[in-house]
């Protein structure tokens, strides 16, 4: 656990990126979901209950739960990442017209956020398949090679 000073400033931290992101849920231009794995991540190095109720929130918590265990992006928020990302960009291009060096600059890290989001898989691996229960003792067809 973090010493007490940083574990404050996590604190407040993680509560500031989950109203932003409960306000992405409202607001068409926020973008929930980042906010709330930053909310994940603080509430992670501040306080062990926080993050556990986090991951088991009726509405976020699947979510969280498969970034957390398998860094999981499903293919709906990819696509919204990455039209949101080329909606930004011809935006500032088109309508903006910024210096070039800002439009490069914005394009190369929009290009690591779109490489990012797309190594990521769009859902969790498969669970592996239950093992067979115990027959009962003494059954030799177990053991017996098939006919």
């Amino acid at each position: 656990m973090a010493i007490a000073p940083v574990r404050w400033v996590y604190l407040a931290l993680g509560w500031t990126f989950f109203g932003l992101g409960v306000a992405g849920i409202i607001l068409p231009v926020v973008p929930a979901t980042p906010f709330m794995l930053l909310a994940l991540g603080s509430f992670s190095r501040s306080s062990p209950r926080l993050e556990a109720w986090l991951l088991q929130h009726r509405m976020f918590g699947a979510g969280l739960r498969d970034w957390k265990e398998h860094r999981v992006i499903p293919l709906r928020g990819k696509l919204v990442a990455w039209g949101s990302m080329l909606a930004s960009l011809a935006y500032m291009i088109f309508w903006r017209q910024p210096a070039w060096w800002i439009i490069a600059l914005a394009a190369a890290l929009m290009g690591y956020g779109a490489w990012f989001v797309a190594r990521c898989p769009s859902r969790p691996p498969p669970k592996p398949p239950a093992p067979p229960p115990p027959g009962p003792e003494g059954d030799s067809s177990r053991d017996m090679p098939p006919a």
